[in-house]
C-alpha cells in the first residue's frame, strides 16, 4: 500500500532529530535570542518578536509574527505569564503543531528557575497584573543567565544530537563569561551562593565588586520587574511608582510614596527605559532621589548589544547612581 508508506515516512521524519541543517528559532525576548546565538553558534537561526526597547508584557499579536513561527522548528519562551497576553494568539496564527504548548519545539526556560513572589491564597485582577507563577523578570539576575543556557543547550542536544557537543561547550563557555563579569576571576557554584547570601569578600572587578559596598541600600523601581536584580545584589526595595503591579503611577500612591521616601534614605530609583520619564521626574523633583534609566533587555540601549553587555550597563549605571548620591 504505498499511500500508506509514504505517510509512515513523512511521519518518521517529522519526528526525527534535526540533522545537517539549521534550527530555525523564534524567541518572545530579545534576552533569549542573544543566549541562543551564544549556545546554538553555526548552527542555528534566530528571530525574537520583542525588541529591547518594548515591554514583552505588551505586544501586538501581528501577522508577521504569525509568518516568523509557521517555519520555525523551535519557539522559546521566558514563561511565567509574562507572554501571556500575545503568546496564544501567535501561535494558533502560525499553524504550526510543532511548536504549540506541550509540544517538543515548545521550550519554557523558566522551568529550571528559583521564583520569587509567588503568590499565596485567592488572586483577582483588583490586584493588578499578578502573576499566579511568579515574578517572571527573573533574567535580570545574571545567575538565572547560566540556568537559561544550560536549559537551551540541553534542548538543542536533544533536537540535534549531531552538535549536542557544541551546544554543551558553548553553553559552559557562555556561563564562563557570566562568572568572570561579575568576579572578575573563574568561579563556582559555591561563590555565587556566598554571593547572595552577603558572605563573599569582593574581589578586585567584577559586578560584585561595583556594588558589594551598597548591599542593604534601599532603592524604589517604576515597576516590580527587578525583584531578581535586588536579590542578587542584596538590595532593598522600597516600593515601585505603580501603585499595583501594571497599574499607571496614580497622584495619590506618587504622594504617599514621596512622603515615605523623604522619610527614609531611598537614594536611587530604577527605571526601564522604555518608561515615561513623567512620573520618575517628579518622584526625583520632590526627593532628590537618582533616576536611572537602564535596558531592561538586551538592545534596549545601543551599548546593550548582548545579554551580558546588557546586564553590565544596569550594574554599572546603578552602581554610579548610588555613588554619585553618596556625594551629594
Amino acid at each position: 500500500m504505498p499511500g500508506r508508506s509514504i505517510s509512515i515516512i513523512l511521519v518518521i521524519l517529522c519526528a526525527a532529530p534535526l540533522l545537517g541543517k539549521d534550527i530555525r528559532i523564534v524567541t518572545t525576548t530579545s534576552d533569549l535570542k542573544s543566549i541562543v546565538e551564544a549556545v546554538g553558534g553555526d548552527h542555528v537561526s534566530v528571530n525574537s518578536i520583542a525588541n529591547g526597547k518594548q515591554d514583552p508584557h505588551f505586544i501586538e499579536a501581528r501577522p508577521s509574527y504569525m509568518i516568523q513561527l509557521r517555519k520555525a522548528d523551535l519557539f522559546i519562551r521566558i514563561g511565567l505569564e509574562l507572554e501571556r497576553g500575545w503568546e496564544s494568539l501567535v501561535l494558533e496564527g502560525s499553524r504550526n503543531r510543532k511548536i504549540q504548548i506541550g509540544s517538543a519545539g515548545h521550550l519554557d526556560v523558566s522551568s529550571n528557575i528559583e521564583r520569587l513572589e509567588v503568590p499565596v491564597g485567592e488572586i483577582s485582577r483588583a490586584m493588578g497584573d499578578v502573576h499566579p507563577l511568579g515574578n517572571p523578570h527573573y533574567w535580570l539576575d545574571p545567575y538565572n543567565g547560566r540556568k537559561i543556557a544550560l536549559t537551551i543547550a540541553n534542548t538543542l542536544g536533544a533536537m540535534d544530537p549531531e552538535n549536542a557537543a557544541d551546544y554543551a561547550a558553548n553553553a559552559a563557555a557562555f556561563s564562563r563569561q557570566i562568572d568572570m563579569a561579575m568576579f572578575g576571576i573563574p568561579a563556582d557554584e559555591s561563590m555565587w551562593q556566598q554571593q547572595l547570601s552577603g558572605e563573599l569578600v569582593p574581589t578586585e572587578a567584577g559586578w560584585h565588586a561595583l556594588m558589594a559596598p551598597h548591599r542593604g541600600k534601599k532603592v524604589v523601581t517604576y515597576h516590580r520587574s527587578w525583584t531578581y536584580f535586588l536579590r542578587r545584589f542584596g538590595l532593598v526595595s522600597a516600593g515601585e511608582l505603580e501603585s499595583k503591579p501594571g497599574i499607571a503611577p496614580s497622584p495619590g500612591h506618587l504622594k504617599d510614596l514621596i512622603e515615605s521616601m523623604n522619610d527614609s534614605d531611598v537614594p536611587v530609583l530604577i527605571v526601564a527605559s522604555f518608561k515615561s520619564n513623567k512620573a520618575p521626574d517628579l518622584v526625583a523633583t520632590k526627593t532628590g532621589v537618582k533616576v536611572v534609566k537602564v535596558p531592561y533587555s538586551t538592545h534596549g540601549n545601543a551599548a546593550a548589544d548582548t545579554y551580558i553587555a546588557m546586564i553590565d550597563q544596569v550594574v554599572r549605571q546603578v552602581a554610579a547612581a548610588f555613588n554619585s548620591s553618596e556625594g551629594d
